[in-house]
């Protein structure tokens, strides 16, 4: 592990003067690293010095760019990559037995669990690396919790944790580790409910001491995520389900929202050239920036059919027969393209920083999910008649066109948007300034300890009552007993009697 700017120097950190605290920051990948980066920005904003530890191989982290003005990194050696994955569930899960699928998924889930132990080790088992983390003094541990072992790093420094997540596969984290009640009534369960980051953390836990010191935890991974003091969830109620939470969970879905920018000059005049007809934005997200060619083309023979013009993130090649109303980019400011008046209708694949953005704008959608979350994110939408649905494997032109029709023509889906749009915006802060509070909240006072459930504190019969619900069973069941037996003596008395006087 080495400082940003020379990954063969040794180990050492050199801050940004400031006056406020310091915050260690473990950001994930994609949509997870743009989401963290606005909490770190405003950090920073408010001089704090900001760490940030990441992977050599990080594929959007770009610790040599503007953002090495801001931030400090610090950068370790690991190589792995998800595309493969992705592009299973893009084009081959649906097309797949049963069986076909469950394997699939379990070599990747063991192939990821090995990738993550070795980013364990490398953080973990690194002495060099622990001793600069615990002679910096930092104040907390901002941690996404895609990104292994973060949790065990803040126990091991002793430091407060928070963490940022939008939510686990199956709200496993949620209501295991965090304790958040989730009624199956009313509370719908995420899709894909396994996690490979438990079998990560209970093989950690179950092998070694690191670095000669123990972890705290219970060996499991809710030992360590469990003692966080605040949960930043990334959703609202704009979006999500309404459910009870702990008083440690903050949500603060959509904090990466802002005030559109003016447009670069090109693109402006792009813009400006749609006239009444307006402009379409499409955007797959940070993950996919290409397609298969035959989905592309479906996709921009779909585009091309529409009156208005077409801002297209693509960086795959060329489809054919490219109409004139669509302009490819290999990169869009998408905030400030769906806050541009001419803007009619968004194309995604249902990612959350993208889906806020859209309400914060009032912007209405039509969704192609890809995988993860994305089909459970749209579907929220769908519910409120702000979006529709199409399927991306089985998707054609004349149904992809329909659908951009009747968004951009129907003026209940705009309506519902812009009143998603005002719900999201009616809060006493801002989701961003609530998410930076917490964070400073924390740093004040060393850690949120006081806001946790004391269910965390109770083993699970103690949770669910069984040994009170034991002891009230046997107090009946006594009771009971005794209640019988005196009724059983009295009869016994009375027939006694009954047959003394019989025989008198």
């Amino acid at each position: 592990l080495t400082p940003m700017g020379n990954l063969e120097s040794p180990i050492n950190l050199t801050y940004i003067p400031v006056d406020g605290g310091r915050v260690l920051v473990f950001p994930g990948e994609y949509s997870h690293w743009l989401n963290m980066r606005n909490i770190m920005e405003e950090l920073v904003r408010r001089n704090h010095s900001v760490t940030v530890l990441i992977p050599d191989a990080s594929p959007s982290v770009n610790y040599s760019s503007r953002d090495a003005a801001k931030f400090n990194f610090l950068v370790f050696k690991l190589h792995g990559t998800t595309q493969e994955v992705i592009r299973f569930f893009m084009y081959d899960f649906h097309v797949s037995s049963p069986l076909q699928r469950f394997f699939k998924v379990r070599d990747w889930m063991w192939r990821m669990t090995d990738l993550m132990v070795q980013q364990c080790d490398s953080m973990l088992k690194n002495e060099q690396l622990m001793a600069t983390l615990r002679d910096a003094a930092f104040d907390v541990v901002l941690l996404d919790p895609m990104v292994m072992c973060g949790d065990l790093v803040a126990d091991l420094l002793g430091l407060p944790l928070i963490l940022s997540l939008r939510f686990s596969f199956g709200g496993v984290f949620e209501r295991h580790c965090g304790h958040a009640p989730a009624p199956p009534s009313y509370v719908p369960v995420t899709p894909l409910p396994y996690s490979d980051r438990m079998t990560v953390v209970e093989r950690l836990m179950n092998t070694v001491t690191y670095v000669g010191t123990s972890v705290s935890g219970e060996g499991s991974v809710c030992g360590t995520l469990g003692n966080a003091d605040i949960w930043l969830i990334r959703t609202f109620w704009d979006l999500d389900t309404p459910r009870p939470t702990p008083p440690n969970f903050k949500y603060v879905g959509g904090l990466h929202c802002k005030p559109a920018k003016k447009l670069p000059e090109d693109m402006e005049v792009y813009v400006q050239s749609s006239g009444d007809a307006g402009v379409v934005v499409v955007s797959f997200g940070s993950m996919v920036t290409n397609l298969t060619s035959e989905r592309a083309d479906v996709i921009a023979m779909a585009l091309g059919r529409i009156p208005q013009k077409v801002i297209w993130r693509y960086s795959g090649e060329t489809p054919k027969g490219l109409a004139a109303n669509i302009k490819i980019y290999d990169w869009i400011p998408q905030n400030d393209l769906l806050g541009h008046p001419k803007t009619r209708a968004f194309v995604t694949h249902g990612g959350t920083n993208g889906l806020y953005e859209a309400v914060y704008h009032g912007v209405p959608v039509v969704g192609v999910p890809l995988f993860g979350d994305q089909h459970y994110n749209l579907a929220h939408l769908t519910r409120r008649t702000a979006s529709i649905v199409i399927d991306f494997n089985r998707l054609t032109a004349d149904e992809m066109t329909e659908a951009l029709h009747t968004v951009i023509n129907q003026p209940s889906y705009r309506s519902n948007m812009k009143h998603l749009s005002a719900l999201h915006r009616d809060q006493p802060m801002t989701p961003l300034n609530t998410a930076v509070f917490w964070v400073e909240f924390v740093m004040r006072h060393s850690g949120a300890q006081h806001l946790r459930l004391a269910s965390h504190h109770l083993n699970w019969f103690q949770y669910h009552s069984v040994d009170t619900a034991a002891f009230l069973l046997l107090v009946t069941a006594t009771t009971t007993a005794l209640c019988w037996a005196g009724v059983r003596c009295f009869l016994q008395r009375c027939r006694r009697r009954g047959g003394r006087e019989k025989n008198d």
